[in-house]
């Protein structure tokens, strides 16, 4: 397994500390001081971090009572809980689209909230509710045994919770509002693509620098406040630790009421979604198909399953390495988080700062992709080989198998699901990827996400419909990919 360490330890020094070096070095020694004299970045900076506070307030302020809501045995309950999961794994030009076939200024409500803080929050909320749940809920169901044990005692259902609840949740609410705050602060499509110049987040002014005025200091100043920031944001989270609980089943049925309302605020919470199906117009995704004035439609499919392709035979040996490591080593484990403190656009910064010949190489855009996904898959298989005994692997061993053979025809077959639900996680990402493809973008490499925001900037209402066409494709195919690889074993609950 050294091999592997080795494997990992020297991708990561390529492809993540040393691009990551030359951003520090370029923003220390010239960006700096000039972005630092500049009131407009200091704001773009403040307006981040209210938008990362307020997105991980309101998405707890919904997934709390949600949380304690999915305690409950009730019909629907598994599907409910899938669904709230799918917005995460959705690109983020699917989102925005959504949200502008709805409340845009051409919006099936009539409601143009484009350009408005309201519609940032928004989709905010929808982007990040399942990945809240996702932390929130084990927690609230482990309470009853404690919260029983109070009332025992003499304490009221309010009372209770307040002085036994609330402090055993405060970590996992420390926890999901950091990862909330975290994936906020550091946004780029929907920001881009909802928000204006009036709401550019610090992260769409990096790219706002490269792209329009070349100005390579101040972005790298840019992004080493950004990674300053989000470093300390994951120091915090590393520090919060969940009170051991003990198991707990689920509680009895609700009313039939409660669960009726629980289908209509689902209902609300995927309009987005509704709007962008029932704008779907079959004529342009035919005229997208074969467009002379765009990239084709074809060629952006053909280039987003190929790169998707070649990304994924990168990331999967990385992460399986990666994850087999870092089971052992809290030193490995650390060093994993590492690419999920950096921005897609930091990393195609990098990349654009420590390899200027390999400008416009395709190499550097598979390796962002496969940097940005294989955290995802070796967090998903990661508890899994936790779990196993290793009286396993010493039996294998003992019938002679090398460590390699053993982990491959040993552990592997029994992990098999958690890495399926990895490759899920880590497909999901590299197809609706879109801040490194947008910096690292040549013409021809147009993907889909670069597809729609291409159409995006052009005036008029055929290129719009042809985006809702082609994000609508990318939608059922990000979904249909999740969905056949996981099969719901990244479920809540």
């Amino acid at each position: 397994m050294a091999y592997g360490v080795f494997f990992v330890l020297l991708f990561l020094g390529l492809a993540l500390f040393y691009p990551l070096g030359r951003i520090l070095a370029l923003g220390v020694g010239e960006g700096l001081a000039r972005a630092l004299a500049n009131p407009y970045y200091w704001e773009r900076y403040l307006w981040s971090l209210e938008y990362g506070l307020l997105s991980a307030f309101f998405t707890l302020a919904l997934a709390l009572p949600l949380a304690f809501f999915f305690r409950r045995r009730f019909p629907l309950r598994e599907v409910l809980l899938a669904l709230s999961t799918l917005p995460f794994v959705l690109p983020t030009p699917v989102v925005a689209l959504g949200f502008l076939a709805l409340l845009g200024p051409r919006g099936l409500l009539g409601v143009d909230l484009y350009g408005t803080k309201t519609l940032l929050f928004l989709a905010a909320v929808f982007y990040n509710l399942g990945l809240a749940l996702r932390v929130l809920l084990p927690v609230a169901l482990n309470l009853e045994g404690p919260l029983q044990a109070a009332r025992v005692l003499g304490a009221s259902s309010p009372r209770a919770f307040l002085r036994v609840g609330l402090p055993l949740l405060l970590p996992a609410l420390g926890s999901a509002g950091l990862l909330v705050f975290i994936y906020a602060f550091s946004a780029f499509g929907v920001p881009l693509l909802l928000g204006g110049p009036r709401y550019a987040t610090l992260e769409v002014e990096v790219y706002t620098l490269l792209a329009y005025r070349l100005a390579f200091p101040e972005a790298s100043a840019l992004m080493l406040l950004e990674i300053l920031t989000l470093g300390l944001a994951v120091a915090l989270y590393l520090r919060l630790r969940p009170y051991p609980l003990s198991p707990g089943g689920l509680l009895p049925p609700p009313p039939w009421a409660y669960t009726l309302g629980l289908g209509v605020l689902f209902l609300l919470l995927f309009a987005p979604l509704w709007g962008l199906f029932l704008r779907l117009d079959l004529g342009a995704l035919a005229a997208a198909w074969a467009s002379e004035d765009f990239t084709p439609l074809s060629v952006a499919l053909g280039n987003s399953l190929r790169f998707t392709l070649l990304a994924l035979a990168l990331a999967l040996p990385l992460g399986v390495a990666y994850a087999a490591a870092a089971r052992r080593s809290p030193l490995m484990d650390l060093l994993g988080l590492f690419p999920l403190m950096l921005s897609p656009v930091a990393v195609g910064l990098g990349y654009l700062l420590a390899y200027p010949n390999l400008r416009g190489s395709l190499l550097l855009l598979l390796v962002a992709y496969a940097l940005l996904a294989y955290p995802l898959l070796a967090r998903a298989l990661l508890p899994a080989l936790r779990s196993l005994s290793p009286s396993l692997l010493e039996a294998a061993r003992v019938l002679g198998a090398t460590p390699l053979r053993a982990f491959l025809r040993v552990e592997i077959p029994l992990v098999f699901p958690a890495l399926q639900s990895g490759l899920a996680l880590a497909l999901a990402a590299i197809l609706g990827e879109f801040g490194a493809t947008l910096v690292l973008w040549r013409p021809e490499w147009t993907t889909l996400t670069l597809a729609i925001y291409e159409r995006l900037g052009r005036p008029g209402e055929a290129p719009f419909r042809e985006a809702l066409a082609i994000a609508a494709l990318l939608a059922l195919l990000s979904g249909l990919a999740f969905y056949l690889l996981d099969r719901g074993r990244g479920r809540l609950g």
